[in-house]
C-alpha cells in the first residue's frame, strides 16, 4: 500500500499550515481564566462533556507547561517534517478537523506527551531511538489515538472529579470575581493534566493505542509494524537505562506491549507490510 503522488501532494498541502508552538505558549493568559471558568458553568448546569473548543484550551494550557520544561528542538527542517507525517497520520483518524501540532522537544528521556485537543511532543530521546519513518508513524498513531479517544482527557475529568465541578459552583453562586480565585481554578485543572502525566494512562488505554495507531500508520501508507520495532528497541533498551525511567513508570513494559499486540492483531496488518517503510527526509534530518 504505496501512496502516489496525489497522496503526497496533499502532505505537502497540509504542511503549509502554521507551526507555531511559541504562540501556543503565549496564548495561555490570564484571559484564559474566564473561558475555563465558564467552562466550569457549563459543567454545573449541563452536566456534560466537555465540548472541543474546551478540549483544546485545556490541552494547550498542559502543552505550554510541558514545553516550558522541555523546549522545542530548535531545528526547523525536522519540525516542519515531523508535522507533515503527523498530520497526514491524524487526517487518517476519526477527528481530522482538530489543530494538530507536532513537535520534538529537547529532552533526552525516551517518550512521547499527546495533550487534550491535538497536540503531540515527541522528546529527543525517542527520536533518536527509532530507525526509519515507519517508526515514526507508529508512534505518531499511537499518540494521535490518545487524542482521538480522549485518554487524557477522561483521566483528567476523573482526577478532579466533582471537586472540580463544586469549586466553580460556588465561585458562581457566591459572585467572587477576583482574578486570585479563578487563577486558582485554573491552575487546578493544568495540575490534574500534569499529574496524569507523572502517573500514567490506564494499561487498557496504551495497549488500545498501540492497536489503533498500527491501523492509522496502515491507513496512512506505512509498514504498520513500525510500531513494533519501536517496542522491540525499548526493550533492548531495559531497565537499566536511566532515560527509560518514566516511560515504564507511565506505560506498560514493551514487552507486555509486543505480546498483546500479538494477540489482538495477529496477522490482520501483514497484507499491509508493503508500505512506507523509510524515506530519505528521514535518515538525513535523523543524522543531524
Amino acid at each position: 500500500m504505496r501512496l502516489g503522488l496525489s497522496c503526497w501532494a496533499l502532505i505537502l498541502t497540509v504542511s503549509a499550515q502554521a507551526f507555531d508552538f511559541g504562540s501556543l505558549i503565549s496564548n495561555v493568559q490570564s484571559s484564559d481564566i474566564h473561558n475555563v471558568l465558564d467552562m466550569g458553568k457549563n459543567m454545573v448546569k449541563a452536566n456534560e462533556n466537555i465540548d472541543q473548543t474546551q478540549e483544546i484550551k485545556i490541552g494547550n494550557g498542559i502543552a505550554a507547561s510541558i514545553l516550558a520544561q522541555a523546549p522545542v528542538v530548535p531545528n526547523a527542517a525536522l519540525q516542519n517534517y515531523v508535522n507533515r507525517v503527523g498530520l497526514w497520520i491524524a487526517l487518517q483518524s476519526e477527528r481530522p478537523d482538530l489543530p494538530w501540532h507536532f513537535a520534538v522537544i529537547a529532552d533526552d528521556d525516551v517518550n512521547a506527551f499527546t495533550t487534550p485537543g491535538g497536540n503531540v511532543l515527541i522528546t529527543r530521546g525517542l527520536w533518536r531511538a527509532m530507525h526509519n519513518e515507519a517508526e515514526l508513524a507508529g508512534v505518531l498513531g499511537h499518540e494521535i489515538t490518545h487524542v482521538v479517544l480522549k485518554h487524557h482527557l477522561k483521566a483528567i475529568q476523573n482526577s478532579m472529579g466533582r471537586a472540580w465541578k463544586e469549586d466553580l459552583a460556588s465561585m458562581v453562586a457566591d459572585h467572587q470575581g477576583a482574578n486570585n480565585t479563578q487563577s486558582q481554578a485554573l491552575l487546578k485543572a493544568y495540575k490534574a493534566g500534569t499529574a496524569v502525566y507523572a502517573r500514567g494512562l490506564d494499561k487498557d488505554d496504551e495497549y488500545m493505542a498501540d492497536r489503533q495507531g498500527m491501523v492509522l500508520a496502515a491507513r496512512a501508507g506505512y509498514d504498520p509494524y513500525g510500531l513494533v520495532a519501536v517496542l522491540q528497541t525499548l526493550e533492548s533498551m531495559g531497565t537499566s537505562d536511566s532515560h527509560m525511567a518514566l516511560i515504564l513508570k507511565t506505560h506498560p513494559s514493551p514487552a507486555s506491549r509486543i505480546e498483546r499486540l500479538k494477540s489482538s492483531i495477529g496477522e490482520s496488518l501483514d497484507a499491509y507490510t508493503g508500505g512506507i517503510d523509510n524515506t530519505h527526509e528521514f535518515t538525513q534530518l535523523h543524522q543531524l
